[in-house]
């Protein structure tokens, strides 16, 4: 069943089923107070009974915090992250992934688009769909086209408009980020510094736990621009300085600092995550078998002068690494992507390990089979956040999963808005040391305080005073 528009769903802490509530319309104006929908029934709030978002703060932070307190902790971002950075600096929304306009086999590439879309139960389809049923129907007519004379036309034609769809798509991942980076000063700095608490509500973990892994299906660079703001240092399978060039091999390198005066115990560095673009970047190049990442700088009007260097000679669209397959994987299990899915399966699929998806869709198969995979150990959990689900996607896996106390959800418009989300509901971006002292400092308080109003009492009991 896809929810309503205004239908939030919450599913945490103790609850066997989602929570399904909607704004309270008998309250007054600016109120923000919901009500049990009809049929919905919990421990913690009785029907026709209106709560407010300290109601659901008192539920969901401090399961968040325990959450993410996990010994092994992911964190996957899809599209939705981007379209609410966008729609916080602009207050305009992003124009996603729209249909390209194909010259050659146009109707033939948007029916087998639209059917595989379906058959995915991903609705009409994406251009990630158009581009790869191009990029099979290209590879099958330079088949043909090796063994019968007069059809290179044809492959000619299909490529140069794959070149060009290519090309507008970066161009609109560029123009995202432009629109984010060139927004008014004041509404660009606080989109960053939301940007920053929700970074570092995750990555605020002491150097001696597991590290935080962050993937993202995204192509812009809105996480990276967000962890430099932050001084959050990312380590990905890039090596180098001028050129960074991909690696395949899984060294667990990470950072450690000698603290002041102490020789040969060298400690975790704080503020550490290791990040994984499971889709590609706009900035990934792929120039004679290997992976660059080039010196594009974030909100760039176009690629095309940073491809115009001695060492990405020919480059051009058809060699950035941004059209992954969408529903089959075949692409994935080709390099790089084969590293990339390797790193989140071995990341998420081990015992006291919770996964954080925000902004994800669960349209790609091939990540939902590894979170699937995940939730065979009976440790592991899920915690989904998300603003909508017009697709019905996320209640359709969550049913179909059949592990409800192994997943938490956090669906609709106020539990997935991403203001909402860091103001109320997240763990506040610190190590939360200092809270955990408060809390044990008052725990000592209380206790003995109570235990000596216990003993003064019995004594005036024992004196005969009068009983009030």
């Amino acid at each position: 069943m896809i929810p309503e528009a205004s239908e939030q769903i919450l599913k945490c802490h103790d609850d066997y089923t989602p929570v399904r509530f909607c704004v309270d319309s008998g309250t007054a104006v600016g109120a923000q107070l919901f009500k049990l929908k009809e049929g919905s029934a919990c421990s913690w709030v009785k029907q026709g009974e209106s709560f407010g978002p300290d109601k659901l703060r008192s539920r969901i932070e401090p399961w968040l915090t325990a959450l993410f307190q996990s010994e092994h902790l992911s964190v996957l971002v899809g599209s939705g992250l981007t379209h609410a950075l966008h729609g916080m600096a602009t207050n305009n929304g992003l124009p996603g992934m729209r249909l390209a306009t194909f010259g050659a086999y146009k109707d033939e590439i948007a029916a087998e688009a639209k059917r595989s879309a379906e058959a995915a139960g991903r609705g009409d389809g994406n251009i990630e769909d158009q581009i790869r049923v191009t990029n099979e129907l290209l590879r099958g007519l330079e088949i043909i086209a090796s063994k019968e004379t007069g059809s290179e036309q044809d492959v000619s034609r299909l490529r140069s408009d794959l070149t060009r769809v290519l090309s507008d798509f970066a161009s609109s991942i560029l123009k995202g980020e432009e629109g984010v980076i060139s927004a008014d000063r004041v509404k660009r700095e606080l989109t960053f510094n939301y940007l920053v608490s929700f970074l570092m509500s995750f990555a605020s973990r002491s150097g001696t736990r597991d590290r935080l892994h962050l993937f993202t299906t995204n192509y812009d660079r809105c996480i990276e621009a967000g962890a430099d703001v932050a001084g959050l240092r990312l380590i990905d399978r890039f090596v180098g300085t001028l050129a960074p060039i991909f690696r395949s091999s899984r060294l667990d390198v990470d950072m450690h600092y000698n603290p002041p005066g102490i020789r040969g115990e060298p400690r975790y560095l704080e503020g550490v995550a290791r990040f994984t673009k499971l889709h590609g970047s706009v900035d990934w190049v792929d120039c004679n078998k290997i992976i660059q990442r080039v010196a594009l700088p974030f909100g760039a009007q176009d690629i095309d002068p940073y491809l115009n260097t001695p060492g990405l000679k020919d480059a051009g669209a058809m060699q950035i690494m941004i059209y992954p397959n969408a529903s089959k994987d075949r692409e994935t299990a080709s390099y790089p992507y084969v590293e990339l899915f390797r790193d989140f399966a071995a990341a998420t699929c081990r015992p006291n390990s919770t996964l954080i998806c925000y902004g994800y869709s669960f349209s790609d198969e091939h990540i939902n089979r590894v979170i699937e995979d995940m939730l065979t150990i009976p440790s592991a959990h899920l915690v989904v956040i998300a603003y909508g689900d017009p697709l019905d996607r996320i209640m359709r896996t969550y049913e179909r999963l059949g592990r409800p106390a192994q997943i938490t959800l956090l669906i609709g418009s106020h539990l997935g808005d991403f203001r909402t989300l860091v103001d109320h509901y997240l763990p506040k971006p610190a190590i939360d040391q200092t809270t955990f002292r408060m809390a044990d400092l008052l725990k000592a308080r209380w206790g003995a305080v109570q235990g000596e109003g216990d003993v003064s009492g019995t004594e005036s009991k024992s004196e005969g005073d009068p009983a009030l």
